[in-house]
């Protein structure tokens, strides 16, 4: 049996990849750095070797999956291939290994993740399927029928899969780092239209994919009438929102998600039209749809002595914006804090006003340094030009963390892609001091 070794196994995609062969009964290991990652602990508890990286990690016999932030001038790459041993990156092996199954990518630049974890959530009711979801979490099934996966256009990976379906949820400028402008990005997104083989699910309340080319039927939802699938009647409440659903014009059926925020609902049509489209009976959706609890590191809630602590990924202003309008939805009354950790110079510098404008619907902001991302070297940018573009916004050093005890029982939104855990952590072990109102009762 061949034994498959992960170069980077602790990426959001390889711990994923990992996992699904694993749970298909091969042989895995990898290697990654000694720092903690969440993405790590699935692993751990299938008992996956981690090794640290090392060219003694490479035998004869294996087969390398590299992790695309690893250049072919890593030591076991360099060894793999002195030793004959196959080299494969990650998006080639996926795009390969997906061939056996009817394959649904999720892509677009925000709400992939939560796309998939939900896509793969109601699917599995239905038929066996395995998923590769970018929140580390991945799972193969043996005589799987169906396999949902998150797509990630940065530097064109996805363009190495041909997926049977595809949903894309948006398009925006992001990873400034490697595309040149929006156009560069359309571009990215209009080629991999081309390479579904059934049917394109594209949300037809964004703009860019009005214009989006395939070679397959295009399915477009959203809230807008002209959409052939729409979200109409829609009714939102702290606990989620219901809607019916229109099937070019002709109601289909009413949907209730546990989950706020419009984009919640955007997504949540996505996975319905899917689901149409392969003849997956409304019931069960609906019933599926009902029991989904998020995925990690989005919208994850937990609450304590009336404060509430919200870990999001959220790393770009329209997804800084989403986060809070599900905050305000299932929280109406209570004060919204942004604690907001940058990720990349590059973007925090390319989107620098829109940051400021989308963290500035929050009642208070604290801004951390910008993460330092192992993709770019450092740049000239310093945290203190996004501090000044938002009213009242506060620097906040993790040591500092208790400055934040002074709004007592509001929500406090941990948002970023970098290590943002950290500060949530150390703010849980300050307790909720009473205020002064509280102590004077007392």
């Amino acid at each position: 049996m061949t034994l498959f070794h992960f170069t980077g196994i602790k990426g959001s995609g390889m711990s994923s990849l990992a996992q699904i062969l694993h749970d298909s009964k091969h042989q895995v290991q990898g290697s990654d750095v000694g720092k903690y990652f969440f993405t790590e602990d699935p692993l751990r508890e299938r008992g996956i070797s981690i090794y640290p990286f090392s060219a003694e990690n490479i035998k004869e016999g294996m087969v390398v999956i590299a992790g695309n932030a690893f250049p072919d001038s890593h030591p076991e790459i360099e060894k793999a291939k002195e030793l004959g041993v196959e080299v494969i990156r990650y998006h080639q092996f996926l795009g390969e290994y997906m061939e056996k199954f009817v394959s649904i990518a999720v892509t677009g630049s925000h709400g992939k993740t939560s796309t998939t974890g939900l896509l793969s959530h109601v699917i599995s009711g239905y038929a066996p399927t395995s998923y590769l979801i970018g929140d580390g979490t991945g799972k193969g099934v043996e005589e799987g029928q169906y396999f949902a996966f998150e797509a990630c256009e940065y530097k064109r990976h996805f363009l190495a899969y041909n997926p049977d379906y595809a949903i894309i949820t948006n398009i925006d400028f992001d990873h400034p780092d490697y595309f040149k402008d929006l156009d560069d990005v359309l571009d990215a997104f209009g080629e991999m239209a081309l390479r579904v083989k059934k049917g394109l699910i594209a949300c037809g309340d964004d703009p860019h994919l009005q214009e989006i080319q395939a070679n397959v039927p295009v399915v477009y939802y959203g809230m807008e009438e002209s959409n052939d699938f729409a979200a109409k009647n829609i009714q939102k409440a702290s606990t989620g929102s219901t809607f019916d659903v229109f099937v070019r014009n002709e109601y289909y059926f009413t949907f209730t998600i546990p989950l706020t925020g419009d984009h919640a609902i955007l997504n949540a049509l996505g996975v319905i039209a899917l689901c149409h489209y392969e003849g997956i009976p409304a019931e069960l959706v609906q019933e599926r749809l009902a029991t989904f609890d998020g995925v990690k590191r989005r919208f994850s809630i937990e609450e304590s002595d009336g404060r509430v602590l919200i870990d999001d990924y959220a790393h770009h202003p329209t997804e800084i914006r989403a986060t809070l309008q599900s905050a305000k939805q299932k929280y109406p009354d209570k004060e919204m804090i942004a604690i907001f950790q940058p990720h990349t110079f590059t973007r925090t510098a390319a989107l620098l006003d829109e940051f400021a404008e989308s963290l500035s619907e929050a009642d208070h902001v604290y801004v951390c340094d910008i993460f330092k991302s192992a993709r770019e070297q450092e740049g000239n940018l310093t945290i203190e030009e996004l501090i000044s573009r938002i009213q009242g916004a506060e620097y906040l050093d993790i040591d500092q963390i208790a400055q934040l005890e002074k709004h007592h029982q509001a929500v406090y939104l941990f948002m970023g892609a970098g290590d943002i855990q950290k500060y949530l952590e150390a703010f849980k072990l300050h307790p909720n001091q009473p205020t002064q109102a509280n102590d004077d009762m007392a």
